[in-house]
């Protein structure tokens, strides 16, 4: 692995410790200020932000969903810009989801991350579960 490559990964690796520590301002830091974020579930885009701001008020508001999560990279590739990580994902929810789960039950997911890189923060985000 090259010097930018490491650099890289400690960006995405201090990204996924800020989120399961529910540390908005620690992700903020590891993101360029024109971030993208798509989350993709089934297929279909169940979330899209466009900017910092947008996806800080995203970021706000999940933290009260859940009052235990937990993203865990199985696996890391970095080429060039782009990142995929494989990610297991765990979560409790702290409240009731109206029509949803109930509070206390668990959310367990496989899927991928994929960052693209620019200025060497994370310019991109999209989540496939």
């Amino acid at each position: 692995m090259n010097r930018g490559e490491t650099k890289k990964e400690e960006v995405i690796r201090q990204y996924i410790q800020a989120y399961n520590d529910f540390d908005v301002d620690s992700m903020l830091a590891m993101l360029h200020s024109d971030i993208m974020f798509q989350n993709i579930s089934n297929g279909e885009t169940t979330v899209q932000t466009s900017g910092k701001s947008e996806f800080e008020t995203l970021a706000r508001q999940t933290v009260s969903l859940f009052k235990a999560r937990s993203q865990s990279v199985r696996s890391l590739r970095i080429q060039g810009e782009r990142a995929v990580a494989e990610i297991n994902f765990l979560a409790v929810f702290a409240r009731d989801i109206p029509g949803g789960p109930r509070a206390g039950e668990k959310l367990e997911l496989e899927g991928t991350s994929e960052f693209l890189f620019k200025d060497g923060l994370i310019r991109s985000i999209i989540d496939r579960s």
